[in-house]
């Protein structure tokens, strides 16, 4: 829904309170709040009550956005990294001084569970920052020599980045790019999710406080064809990080090979959890009920549970137990386990996914539709069993909080399952056998690979997925890698004029 809006005003006509917390619903372009001639509702998912009426960009402020931070970058990138270091470590400050507000809007915003955002998501915001500007400070290479001549290994710039974010955790996924390449020393235009843009704006006035300066980071709000399409197609825009589905990254994908711009994909998955006979079941067990973590809407979760047959009662008693106990309900309450999904067409979507699979012959053996009790937007958790290999409840993306299980006889069988699939972002695998993890995890085509644990992230490891579950690796030296130009220089010896003859003058090609 989309209603016209003046495009000028006083501060006060484009705030929205929301759970105590003043949010202004214009964009955030060349250090200027900017508003839209049209704006679209922002939802709460908890109750699916309108709560702001946020800009709707289109082209023209795209256009701004990537204007202005294109004329920061020539200051921006010529700041020393100590002085990006040091600004970077004043947002994360800022971040922190305002953990309660943050989590307070996001939950009303994304449905997400306000305890899990203010003891984990938003100290991690603050933790992606101050990451960044440590890890800026210590990157390099050693030097290296080549027949008495120097190789010197640097990351330069690279320019103007988009990055668009998703709606499941948008101010942590969109701070896990946003941070590195502010810290690489590009200047960013942050398109926030349509369906929970809130807490975008928010850091758009944390970083503005950090002393940030005007364009390096530009808040684009708006709708994916509106905003999101002419940001990527933009010739002055040299890096693009997106995280979201398939199909919309095909659309930024053919926009960016137009201008040979390079990109980073983090998409969809269909991740196996492999519980073999040696397993601690009730580990196994309650990594299983984890999976429902965020009401399911998480794209590295294990919603494949492959168990091996000898022991695949005993697993699913101990499993539905925990999975039972799971309580749902308003996300604002601390004894909430599950809330609800974003939206009513990710409702409807989810509902369509798990109806499907039961007319083709699966079994619910927990749920299998919607929470009766609450209403609205709550699916309940949901373990579907019998569903046909090669299947649609198998094979496709569903985003939300239904987990599906298969039985394998061998190491093989279950190796075979896992990989089953065009997705290939994360796999988690429990045994008892050290030597039975090293050679099943070598096995699995996925960027990661959780033994006897899950979602352990360290920030300086690379993370990203294989076939469509993405393209490239971020984390630590591998987002430098991605939002810099890797610049070899190589230097005579000293005193030298005329240099040595080079490896193609010998006959190299």
């Amino acid at each position: 829904m989309t209603r016209t809006a003046a495009s000028t005003g006083h501060a006060g006509e484009h705030l929205a309170v929301v759970a105590g917390v003043a949010v202004d619903t214009r964009h955030w372009i060349g250090g200027q709040r900017v508003a839209s001639a049209r704006t679209f509702a922002d939802i709460s998912p908890i109750d699916e009550r309108e709560i702001a009426q946020v800009a709707s960009g289109q082209a023209a402020e795209a256009d701004a956005a990537v204007t202005a931070a294109a004329q920061a970058f020539p200051a921006w990138r010529a700041t020393p990294p100590p002085g990006r270091a040091a600004i970077l470590h004043a947002i994360a400050a800022g971040v922190q001084a305002r953990v309660e507000e943050l989590a307070q809007v996001e939950t009303t915003d994304n449905g997400s569970l306000l305890a899990s955002h203010r003891r984990g998501v938003m100290p991690r915001v603050a933790a992606n920052f101050r990451f960044f500007a440590d890890h800026l400070l210590r990157l390099g290479h050693p030097d290296f020599r080549t027949r008495g001549h120097r190789n010197h290994i640097s990351w330069d710039p690279a320019g103007v980045t988009a990055v668009i974010t998703p709606w499941n955790a948008p101010l942590m996924l969109a701070t896990w790019r946003v941070a590195p390449a502010l810290a690489a020393g590009n200047t960013v235009v942050l398109k926030p999710p349509e369906w929970a843009p809130l807490t975008a704006s928010l850091l758009a006035d944390i970083a503005a406080d950090a002393g940030l300066p005007a364009g390096v980071l530009n808040v684009l709000q708006g709708p994916g064809a509106g905003a999101g399409a002419p940001l990527a197609a933009d010739r002055r825009v040299r890096r693009i990080s997106f995280t979201g589905s398939v199909r919309t990254a095909r659309s930024i994908g053919a926009a960016a090979a137009a201008n040979i711009t390079p990109v980073s994909f983090e998409l969809g998955g269909k991740s196996p959890l492999i519980v073999l006979d040696d397993a601690d079941l009730d580990l196994a067990a309650s990594l299983a009920a984890e999976q429902f973590d965020n009401a399911g809407q998480v794209c590295l979760a294990a919603v494949r549970i492959l168990v091996q047959e000898r022991i695949a009662d005993s697993f699913l008693e101990r499993f539905l137990a925990r999975a039972r106990a799971i309580r749902q309900g308003d996300p604002r309450d601390e004894a909430t386990g599950i809330g609800p999904l974003i939206s009513r067409p990710h409702f409807e979507r989810v509902s369509g996914f798990v109806q499907r699979a039961l007319d083709q012959g699966a079994r619910a053996i927990l749920g299998g539709g919607p929470n009766r009790d609450l209403g609205g937007l709550y699916f309940a958790p949901t373990v579907l069993t019998g569903a046909a290999e090669g299947s649609e409840i198998l094979c496709e993306e569903v985003f939300g909080p239904v987990l599906t299980v298969q039985t394998f006889g061998t190491e093989g069988e279950a190796v075979a399952l896992a990989n089953n699939t065009q997705y290939g972002l994360a796999a988690t695998l429990v045994t008892g056998d050290p030597e039975r993890a090293e050679r099943v995890s070598a096995q699995l085509s996925a960027g990661t690979v959780w033994v006897n644990c899950f979602f352990v992230r360290d920030l300086a490891a690379p993370f990203g997925g294989n076939g469509r579950s993405g393209i490239g690796r971020e984390g630590g030296t591998w987002s430098f890698d991605f939002y810099c130009d890797v610049k070899n220089t190589c230097l005579a010896p000293a005193g030298w004029t005329t240099g040595e003859p080079g490896w193609l003058a010998e006959g190299g090609s």
